[in-house]
């Protein structure tokens, strides 16, 4: 048997997935890996710690799937976007790695806009405006705070790049991951010198940038040995984890769209041309697909709010279940079942979910989170509902601006946390007026890695042919005409919170 290895280093742990040829998902296995939050606002991981994870998810999911090493023809990467990996000359970490969801950089954002000359122009190079997730103002912090590492520098690598390196020693990315870095001309699929010399960055710190079906690179000996593979295994390109997500859902068509939520929040719609959003709201980006772009908005906290509300309310029956040795992600289900049960909109009790700052619709990182109406007639089911109304109304914010931009929805199809409850999946039907549909594939990043190395073996013609023979359609949430009627006039009012409270959140932040 030829089997496909998908990798992708997520926020909290690494997911790894064996796919047949025949298109069946084999077997799946999960290594978690801790977050670090030194100071408020910050947030870094070890990139040590991705790659013990990857090697436990790897061994894991072969002893699952009864594979031999020899048996994996390919591997594709996938991974959160943005991270910041600073290495030596020699390869080794300079530092722990500066996360997507970092918001230390703001003053570097103006930085990069003031250097581009202002926010039109650095739109037109790349596409995005400067935000503090970004890799690039990750850089200039280093530099600017971190002078003695700064200049040991000699390559930047985003997290999934890292553990490439790992793999074949070669300093490679992708074009969907590069172009989260602020640093790549997205229109032209390539580094965009320009910016990078304005910015006085020397361009040698920055890998080969691949098509993400193309092969950069093939497995070391002493790799192999670690992860049970076999040394040569091509490894491709692969995705950043949203295109990665996208291709692992079947999003490679106009009218499709894929709302993933994991720790953050993705509203992603495929698209043939580099459609960007003036107000740059939204993220244009390079597609996992060559000749192709994407849209999409990314909200900080989505499953991560609603795993702040489970480790505050259930603080004895988490530790309980940990006794047990047992998942305390079991209390999901119920979690759900008594959001059910609340009235919908809970009385006006409203959730903004700015956890962590935001970055979509709202490029603050001076935001925080916040309940609004609570009285004394809301219990654990309205708190629990307002949060899960708190997120998905961040959600259609996105969507609605991917509908302003003229792009086609006709589908919505949901991953991660939102489409394991029927509950949440019909919320969004009914937010998003528009159909929400499960796929046969509950890790669509590392299923869209494994379609990536599949592709670039030559398993199949292309992206789009892969997953037609991998991906089908399980389920159907219609919209409900008069619940979309109720939650239209409950986004008004949530969309003024902001607004309100915005000045507010600044104050608090830096007074």
């Amino acid at each position: 048997m030829v089997a496909y290895l998908g990798m992708d280093i997520g926020t909290s742990g690494t997911k790894a997935l064996v796919l047949a040829e025949d298109g069946r998902v084999l077997a799946a296995a999960e290594a978690a890996h801790p977050i670090y939050t030194p100071k408020p606002g910050w947030s870094e991981q070890i990139p040590e710690d991705w790659w013990r994870s990857a090697i436990t998810a790897t061994r894991a999911v072969l002893k699952k799937a009864k594979l031999r090493g020899a048996e994996i023809g390919g591997i594709g990467l996938s991974g959160q976007m943005h991270g910041s990996v600073f290495l030596d000359g020699r390869g080794r970490v300079l530092r722990p790695a500066l996360l997507w969801n970092d918001q230390r950089t703001a003053e570097q954002c103006l930085q990069i806009t003031q250097l581009a000359g202002g926010r039109d122009e650095l739109l037109q190079m790349v596409a995005n405006p400067a935000l503090t997730g970004f890799t690039a103002p990750k850089i200039l912090w280093l530099r600017q705070h971190e002078p003695k590492r700064y200049a040991m520098l000699a390559q930047v690598l985003l997290p999934k790049d890292y553990i490439r390196y790992r793999l074949t020693g070669e300093y490679a990315t992708e074009v969907s991951d590069a172009s989260g870095t602020l640093l790549l001309d997205v229109k032209r699929r390539k580094w965009h010198i320009g910016l990078i010399e304005k910015l006085a960055l020397n361009p040698l710190i920055l890998p080969k940038v691949w098509e993400s079906a193309e092969i950069s690179g093939v497995l070391t000996t002493s790799a192999a040995v670690e992860l049970g593979l076999q040394p040569g295994t091509p490894v491709v390109g692969g995705a950043g984890d949203q295109a990665a997500g996208a291709v692992g859902t079947g999003v490679v068509a106009a009218g499709l769209i894929s709302a993933s939520m994991g720790t953050s929040g993705v509203i992603f719609a495929a698209s043939d041309e580099p459609r960007t959003d003036r107000l740059g709201r939204v993220h244009t980006m390079c597609h996992a697909i060559p000749s192709t772009w994407c849209v999409f908005g990314c909200m900080l906290s989505a499953g991560g709010s609603l795993q702040w509300l489970r480790n505050t309310l259930f603080v004895d029956q988490i530790a309980a279940l940990q006794r047990s040795k047992n998942d305390p992600g079991k209390l999901y289900p119920l979690m759900m079942q008594r959001a059910a049960g609340a009235a919908a909109g809970c009385e006006n009790l409203f959730f903004l979910p700015y956890l962590t700052g935001e970055r979509c619709p709202h490029a603050d990182p001076y935001a925080t989170g916040c309940f609004v109406g609570l009285t004394p007639r809301h219990g654990q089911a309205e708190l629990i509902r307002s949060v899960v109304e708190g997120i998905t109304f961040g959600m259609t914010e996105q969507e609605g601006i991917l509908r302003e931009m003229g792009v086609a929805i006709k589908q919505v199809r949901a991953s991660g946390g939102g489409a394991r409850s029927e509950f949440w999946r019909q919320l969004q039907a009914d937010m998003y007026s528009a159909p929400v549909v499960t796929v046969n594939a509950s890790e669509g990043a590392a299923l869209g890695a494994a379609v990536l190395a599949g592709v670039g073996v030559g398993a199949w013609r292309d992206v789009a042919a892969a997953t037609r023979a991998v991906i089908a359609v399980e389920s159907v949430c219609k919209p409900n005409r008069k619940s979309a009627a109720f939650y239209r006039r409950q986004l008004a009012k949530y969309s003024s919170l902001y607004n309100v409270l915005r000045e507010s959140f600044t104050k608090l932040a830096t007074q």
